[in-house]
């Protein structure tokens, strides 16, 4: 049976695998961030049904003891029944889950056993611009950043793309060359920490340009 990566560092796990027949491969995701949801996968095989466990410890006999389907550093999204399931990682560390799968009589004749290494949570960025500029002045843009750095971060204004590499400190201020002319729309489209990187689109910020004030002549006043 292929095992998932990781599981041969641990010896109960080894054990039970080898003292119990095969099921299909789990699929998952090894590594994955605190409050991320993972999908977790296995081929379902007619006439069985599956059900699925988590667990905090890896030193219990998991052929044995119960897991839980909620818990505070996991939870299932929605029914830990089936082929495919989604979890939700509430904490850092590392943890593990249990498929069994039950025969067409209803006994279990199999399980396999997953390990999920949590990360700390996925760098959040926003963004928001300055007071009304005139067209042609510079353009000023204040970046928040969530959790540890050094960032790099992708802002865009929708056609034009900037990045900014080795951001150590939050608030970050980064200065728009060339200005806009006319009324523009700015967001962030990743961030990147130690813990990995954040693809999720910011809000949008609008930044008002106003027109500069046509010039006139200046006549001296004559009395």
């Amino acid at each position: 049976m292929k095992k998932l990566l990781y599981i041969a560092r641990y010896q109960a796990l080894a054990v039970i695998l080898l003292l119990l027949p095969a099921l299909a491969p789990v699929m998952a995701q090894n590594v994955t961030n605190k409050n991320e949801i993972t999908v977790l996968t296995t081929d379902s095989l007619p006439g069985d049904t599956y059900k699925w466990e988590l667990y905090s410890d890896s030193t219990v006999n998991f052929a044995v003891v119960p897991g839980v389907t909620s818990g505070p550093f996991a939870t299932f999204v929605g029914s830990n029944a089936g082929s495919k399931v989604s979890v939700k990682w509430l904490e850092t560390g590392t943890y593990f889950f249990k498929i069994t799968a039950y025969n067409a009589t209803g006994c279990a004749d199999n399980i396999d056993i997953g390990m999920m290494k949590v990360l700390p949570p996925l760098p959040i960025g926003t963004i928001d611009a300055t007071v009304a500029v005139c067209s042609g002045d510079p353009v000023k843009l204040t970046v928040e950043l969530t959790e540890i750095g050094p960032w790099s971060f992708t802002y865009t204004d929708g056609t034009t793309t900037w990045t900014e590499t080795n951001v150590t400190t939050s608030p970050w201020v980064v200065t728009i060359i060339p200005a806009p002319k006319t009324i523009t729309d700015y967001w962030i489209t990743s961030v990147t920490n130690p813990s990995g990187t954040n693809v999720r689109p910011s809000g949008h910020v609008t930044q008002i340009v106003n027109p500069k004030p046509r010039s006139s002549v200046i006549y001296q006043y004559q009395p």
